[in-house]
């Protein structure tokens, strides 16, 4: 799948170790569109009917089998025919010398040829799981990311509510900040979203009436981390009253990001409520979901099970009364 988003080659080679044997110019700023990377078997006997020019070319132990048994002036074709697509690279796997053909089609039509070490299985499925990061679908959100417990906490709320100041208490309390003020989300499958901070404002957080601080400064390495899977949305809001709240959460809540319904909770603020500790006990109760636990269920089932016990202690007395009665009905003369 193509994106409006790109890596560029360089990176690419940098990330995998990549040997460069045909390097032609600005060839490390090559934008790579394309989240997927093919192995050109039907290409090589010529069939191009739907050939995505966008991705990366892998050779392996396969392709090179099948040219072994093809003469040189067939290579030659091959390459030619494979070459002149303006594909942004051809990687050789498993350490394999590239053929002399490819080599000199590859410096004919300006393509990087890259050799790996890597097993071509392997080389294919990492390489597409980085592309398919670096590509992914994004947004930007006004918001505070934390890892509590190891949980992704995406904080949302009006300026002013206190998603800062939660995000440092947590900080303080030993977790770890991702992002504040703008989060970066990317889709990297149909269920998982991940944020990160932008390069300008990692690892800092303002406080008003203090400023911007440097977290990973202040409060070492331990207190940041780069990236987190978002698991759970804290929208916090002014309290109103008379606004009806949650007080069971058998209802669960989900917000879309990016088209993955994400769960989540709404939290009123007023002062005196310590949001941290608020904050704390949501992503414990989120890993004990997960585990399958559900506190709110077995509480309703608790209940339940009460008024269904006290249902049948009330029926076996009426019954008892019932036949007390009768009972006493059959003693009395006529």
């Amino acid at each position: 799948m193509n994106t409006p988003y790109c890596v560029k080659l360089g990176d690419v080679i940098k990330e995998f170790n990549l040997e460069v044997i045909t390097a032609p110019e600005g060839y490390e700023e090559i934008e790579i569109t394309a989240d997927d990377v093919n192995r050109p078997g039907l290409q090589l006997v010529g069939f191009f009917d739907y050939f995505d020019t966008q991705r990366l070319q892998m050779l392996g132990k396969v392709e090179n089998t099948y040219l072994d048994q093809r003469t040189s002036e067939e290579r030659t074709i091959i390459f030619d025919n494979l070459m002149q697509r303006k594909i942004p690279g051809v990687i050789v796997t498993r350490g394999l010398d590239p053929y002399p053909e490819c080599v000199a089609m590859a410096e004919k039509h300006g393509v990087p040829l890259l050799r790996s070490i890597d097993p071509t299985s392997y080389l294919m499925s990492t390489l597409i799981s980085y592309l398919k990061i670096c590509l992914a679908p994004r947004i930007t959100r006004h918001g505070v990311l934390v890892e509590v417990y190891g949980e992704g906490i995406l904080i949302l709320g009006e300026s002013g509510v206190g998603k800062s100041e939660s995000a440092i208490e947590l900080v303080k309390r030993g977790h770890r900040l991702v992002a504040d003020d703008a989060v970066e989300l990317k889709k990297i499958s149909s269920s998982t979203v991940v944020g990160s901070a932008p390069d300008m404002i990692k690892h800092y957080i303002e406080l008003r009436g203090i400023g911007v601080i440097d977290v990973r400064r202040l409060f070492g390495m331990g207190s940041v981390r780069p990236n987190q899977n978002v698991d759970l949305i804290i929208n916090l809001e002014p309290w109103q009253d008379g606004a009806q709240y949650d007080r069971l959460g058998l209802e669960q809540q989900y917000t879309p990001i990016l088209d993955v319904k994400i769960p989540s909770l709404t939290v009123p603020v007023r002062p005196g409520r310590n949001l941290a500790i608020i904050i704390e006990v949501a992503a414990m109760n989120s890993r004990e979901k997960k585990m399958g636990y559900n506190a709110a269920y077995e509480f309703t089932e608790r209940i339940n099970r009460h008024f269904e016990e006290a249902e049948r202690r009330q029926a076996a007395l009426e019954e008892r009364i019932r036949l007390s009665y009768d009972t006493s009905n059959m003693h009395k003369p006529v």
